[in-house]
């Protein structure tokens, strides 16, 4: 199964309510789990696995970094991490296809990314790591579900101040 490049209707109706400020919908939407998955199959070149998941997740990551002070610099920080992830997991699959997750706490975006068939290369060795250093606050790996690695990165992000 792979991601589209539109979202699926469900997601989109959930989103389009939180981001007009319905506190409602927002508890029962969005408080519950502030998170995006994405699966992209084989059939997808490391390139084009990057293109699609992270057009998927501009979609969507202006309504899950509502809370933010600034969610458009925070998404652009969180876009760069997570298209350098994903390409370097493309580029060393472990599995069929390439998965993943954002998820946002309030104070941190966890950007998860898995099967890679190898330890995630030191930055000389893939130049795009530099950059995940620099925007990242921690960063590393575990051993995923399908024998391979799963590679995560903690990009910090501050709340907007409580309005009294």
């Amino acid at each position: 199964m792979t991601i589209s490049d539109a979202m699926p209707q469900l997601w989109a109706s959930s989103l389009r309510t939180t981001a007009a400020g319905n506190a409602a919908a927002t508890t029962q939407v969005l408080d519950a789990e502030k998170s995006l998955d994405f699966r992209i199959g084989p059939e997808c070149a490391p390139a084009r696995a990057m293109q699609r998941a992270t057009r998927f997740a501009a979609m969507v990551l202006p309504a899950l970094l509502a809370e933010a002070p600034d969610p458009e610099a925070a998404a652009d920080t969180v876009l760069q991490v997570h298209g350098e992830l994903v390409d370097v997991t493309a580029r060393h699959r472990a599995s069929l296809d390439v998965a993943g997750r954002i998820s946002f706490d309030g104070d941190h975006v966890l950007i998860t990314v898995e099967e890679m068939d190898q330890p995630l290369p030191a930055p000389e060795a893939e130049p795009g790591l530099y950059l995940v250093h620099r925007l990242t606050d921690d960063r590393g790996q575990y051993c995923g579900e399908a024998g391979g690695f799963t590679t995560w990165a903690s990009v910090p992000v501050l709340r907007k101040a409580p309005q009294l």
